[in-house]
Formats: structure tokens, C-alpha cells, sequence
């Protein structure tokens, strides 16, 4: 046995975002908004929307964890365990994780679905990380991945003109050299799901032809609120993680944050003393794909990452969740 102590390194990354572009212009033909209105207030041009019959969540994962596999050169029978990051899962259950697996043939893997809004992600990592770090799994694949176009309101000017569709999938793996997952700060407040959140389909109000005609079944969000708390939160827990690591804004090669709202984001690295050069955003190209956000962004940068790099991951997400990571980079 080594005494040195065990990390979690993430050693791969896969991607995928679905072929069809739904760009400002089309949306202008859906509701009453303006593509300058758009960029200027979110930073979005276009998002990616899954199209085609009964396909979930894991048409969009499955691809994405089979690239993190070829990348890696490993097959999917040496996964321990597949955490799926999602508030779009396939169904109520079985899990999607499950699905993954069936599908790739992961079969000596257990799987299970977390449930954070935009920030599961954070959370699944952090999850994935404590089994690494305790010795009794080998490769844990974290998935963020959501369909938000299934519960999007197309005539909610709101809200349809923030989210799209899109996965990514890291692979988690030991490491004794000091790599990977270092510190994590999660928070949640239940307080906050009264802002942001999708009231229906759940056991408390089930679906029935009430809460169809109510449209309750869609995301609901008051945008001020979510955005007040979310600008704060976000931008507060990342200074926190610098100030517990002894760290300032020189020693951070990348911001990893959300990509939620652009101005969040610059809010963000504002606080922790960042430039803006060192800030992943892609909020532009897919929009707000929710658990998804953060993996695309490692996966597009991926070529840039350098090992030894320090990177921040910060969320923020409904319901309130949100959280910042902070990971040295493996490869």
C-alpha cells in the first residue's frame, strides 16, 4: 500500500451538442424578442436542440462517454461507476445512468442520477471524487448532460431564449502526484425554489390534465431574483475557495464558471481578481445547457489546458445550489 495520498484526476474528457442551431433570428419568429436584445442581456447567439422522437437526455450522453472512453483508450467494462448529472433524465426511473451503461456496454458499473440544477455538475464530481479518494473505485465517469428543450415553454419569451441542449462526460481516476480534484465548496438553500424551478411531475403534484393545461410542467423562473442571488453566490464561493486555498486570482490559469449569463460570468471573475482572457465562455455557441455547461467548456479548451494548471469550476443553479471547485490539471 502507498501512503501518499489519493486524488482524483480527471483524464479525459468527452463531448456532445446535437445538430441543430436554434439561433436568435429564429427565435424572433417564436416570441417578441430581438437578437440584440438577446446578446446584450445573455451573451447568447444560438443554442443546439435535440431533435427526433423519443430520444432523452442519454441520445446525448451516450456518444459523449463513448469518445471519453476512445480518448482514453479503455473500454467500458473497466467503468466502476457512471454518475449522471441531469434535471432531464429519460424518466422518472430507471435511472439514465443505467441506460449509459446498458447501452455501452458498461457492465461490472453501478449508476446513479444527481439531481443539482446547473450545478450538478459540481456536485458530481465532487460525489465521483470521494469514491476515488477513498481507494474503492478505479474510474468513475461524471456526466452533466441535459435536454432542457423538453421542458423549455416556447412561447415563454423569459425563458426559451436561454437554454439549449447539449453533454459532456469527464472520466475520474487515481492519482498520487498531487493532480486533480484539490477542494471543493458546495452550497444549497431550499429557499430559492420558489424562484426557479418546475413545479409539476413530481410525487407532490403529478401529472394530470391540470397541471398540463397550467403549463407546469415547463421551467419556471423569476429571472431578477435568480440572477441577484446567482451573481452573488457564484462570485462569493469562488473568492471563498481562492482565500481557503491561499490562492489569488495570478495563480488561476482558467475560470471554468457556468454559462448561465454573461454578466454573471464577468461578475465572477471580477470578484476573483481574474481577466477576462482567462475565462472559458461558450455561452455564445450553446447557450445555458444546465449540468452540461461546465464539462462543454473543458472539453472545447481541452488543447489549452496545460498539466499542473489550476482551474476554477463554479456553478450556480435552481432550487438554490451552487458551488466552486478547484482542480489541478492532469495531462
Amino acid at each position: 500500500m502507498s501512503d501518499k495520498k489519493i486524488t482524483a484526476a480527471i483524464t479525459a474528457v468527452g463531448a456532445y451538442v446535437p445538430e441543430y442551431r436554434l439561433t436568435n433570428a429564429e427565435l424572433e419568429t417564436m416570441v417578441e424578442t430581438n437578437d440584440e436584445w438577446i446578446r446584450t442581456r445573455t451573451g447568447i447567439q444560438e443554442r443546439r436542440i435535440l431533435k427526433g422522437e423519443n430520444k432523452g437526455v442519454s441520445a446525448m450522453a451516450i456518444p459523449a462517454v463513448e469518445e471519453l472512453l476512445r480518448k482514453r483508450g479503455i473500454s467500458a467494462e473497466e467503468i466502476d461507476c457512471m454518475i449522471t448529472c441531469t434535471v432531464t433524465p429519460d424518466m422518472v426511473f430507471p435511472a439514465t445512468s443505467n441506460i449509459i451503461c446498458d447501452k455501452i456496454g458498461a457492465k461490472n458499473a453501478f449508476g446513479f442520477d444527481l439531481s443539482a440544477a446547473c450545478s450538478g455538475f459540481l456536485y458530481g464530481v465532487t460525489t465521483g471524487a470521494s469514491f476515488i479518494e477513498s481507494g474503492r473505485y478505479k474510474k468513475v465517469v461524471v456526466v452533466g448532460a441535459d435536454k432542457m428543450s423538453a421542458i423549455v415553454d416556447y412561447t415563454d419569451r423569459t425563458t426559451c431564449i436561454l437554454f439549449g441542449d447539449g453533454a459532456g462526460a469527464i472520466l475520474l481516476e487515481p492519482n498520487e502526484e498531487g493532480y486533480g480534484v484539490l477542494d471543493s465548496l458546495l452550497r444549497s438553500d431550499g429557499s430559492g425554489a420558489q424562484y426557479l424551478k418546475m413545479s409539476a411531475g413530481g410525487s407532490a403534484r403529478p401529472a394530470s390534465m391540470e397541471t398540463v393545461q397550467a403549463k407546469e410542467h415547463y421551467i419556471y423562473q423569476e429571472g431578477q431574483q435568480v440572477f441577484k442571488f446567482a451573481v452573488k453566490g457564484m462570485a462569493d464561493i469562488s473568492h471563498e475557495l481562492l482565500v481557503k486555498n491561499n490562492l489569488t486570482g495570478d495563480d488561476i490559469a482558467w475560470l471554468v464558471p457556468h454559462q448561465a449569463n454573461k454578466r454573471i460570468i464577468d461578475a465572477t471573475a471580477n470578484r476573483m481578481g481574474l481577466s477576462l482572457d482567462k475565462v472559458m465562455l461558450n455561452i455564445q455557441k450553446y447557450g445555458n445547457t444546465t449540468s452540461a455547461t461546465i464539462p462543454l467548456c473543458l472539453y472545447e479548451w481541452e488543447s489549452r489546458l496545460k498539466k499542473g494548471d489550476l482551474i476554477v469550476m463554479a456553478a450556480f443553479g435552481g432550487g438554490f445550489t451552487w458551488g466552486a471547485t478547484l482542480v489541478k490539471w492532469a495531462y
